[in-house]
């Protein structure tokens, strides 16, 4: 089984035997640069690169090809019904079209789902009924499994967990959806290093500004400590709606586990209900950033 991790610049693609990646390759994508095409311009875009990426590692044995792509999908059609990162396609039928270029089956699905098939598969939301895992990187997603089943909602757009709105202040930030208060606007990479150029006119990494804060930079850690809140904040009203116990996290910014975990853990039974705190569980994905690969991979099975 092939399967394909989509990001704005890169993509991975791997063959998958068992839930282990046995070959991978990496392929420049640049997705978030097609402001200038038209909506089939990109479609053909997109087509004709990941086309290129799967022919790398196609074989003759090969079963089908699992795409965990950023956007919307009507439920597990593998058509494309919308990408905030490419915001001209509309209704693409990705799975069709690239299931006719490579001859071979070809299923797509949110990037954040896949990350929680993938955590609920092989990682530690194994033997879990019900789970709810939040991507942390440059943006935030999430995805969710009811009843060892994921689910998409009616229209693709289930557990947005990145637009949860965790500060409704006058002055709370303007998040890339358009809302203000997000808590993709806190607690993402790219928040991160924004709030960190906003106090100190320096623009880093948050890789690097998790080592200031190590080494005492007193900016650094308070952008922490508030990014570990609101994530706690966001984790409970999420909890608060589904009743579900175990919440998994992966993702760049799990580097920073050791001090984003203390503010999390406090302020979500903070906001909890009573009956509910500290009765959540929230652990770290055990797979590195091979998440969404290895749900990819399980589309098709």
């Amino acid at each position: 089984m092939l399967a394909a991790d989509i990001g704005g610049t890169n993509i991975r693609l791997a063959q998958i035997r068992d839930g282990l990646i046995v070959n991978e390759v990496r392929h420049q994508a640049s997705f978030n640069q097609l402001g200038h095409f038209n909506s089939k311009q990109a479609e053909l875009h997109i087509l004709h690169v990941l086309q290129e990426a799967a022919e790398t590692l196609l074989t003759e044995d090969t079963q089908g090809l699992g795409i965990g792509f950023p956007g919307f999908f009507i439920g597990n059609s593998g058509v494309l019904a919308a990408s905030p990162n490419i915001p001209q396609l509309k209704n693409f039928a990705l799975s069709k079209a690239l299931s006719e270029r490579l001859n071979i089956p070809v299923a797509a699905q949110n990037d954040a789902l896949c990350a929680a098939v993938g955590e609920h598969s092989f990682g530690v939301g194994k033997g879990c009924t019900n789970l709810l895992h939040i991507t942390l990187g440059t943006g935030i997603g999430g995805g969710l499994i009811l009843n060892h089943q994921p689910y998409t909602g009616e229209s693709g757009m289930a557990m947005e967990f990145g637009h949860l709105r965790v500060n409704s202040a006058n002055d709370a930030r303007l998040c890339g959806c358009g809302n203000h208060g997000c808590v993709e606007a806190y607690a993402s990479a790219h928040a991160i290093s924004t709030q960190y150029f906003e106090a100190t006119g320096r623009q880093t990494s948050a890789r690097h500004i998790y080592q200031a804060a190590l080494n005492g930079d007193e900016n650094a850690q308070t952008i922490f400590n508030h990014a570990g809140t609101y994530l706690g904040k966001a984790i409970a009203e999420a909890v608060k709606l589904l009743d579900i116990r175990h919440v998994s996290i992966s993702g760049g910014l799990l580097g920073a586990w050791d001090i984003l975990h203390p503010p999390m853990l406090q302020a979500l039974n903070q906001h909890l209900i009573p009956p509910l705190q500290g009765k959540i569980i929230i652990l770290p994905s055990t797979l590195d950033d091979n998440t969404g690969l290895l749900g990819a991979a399980k589309l098709l099975v």
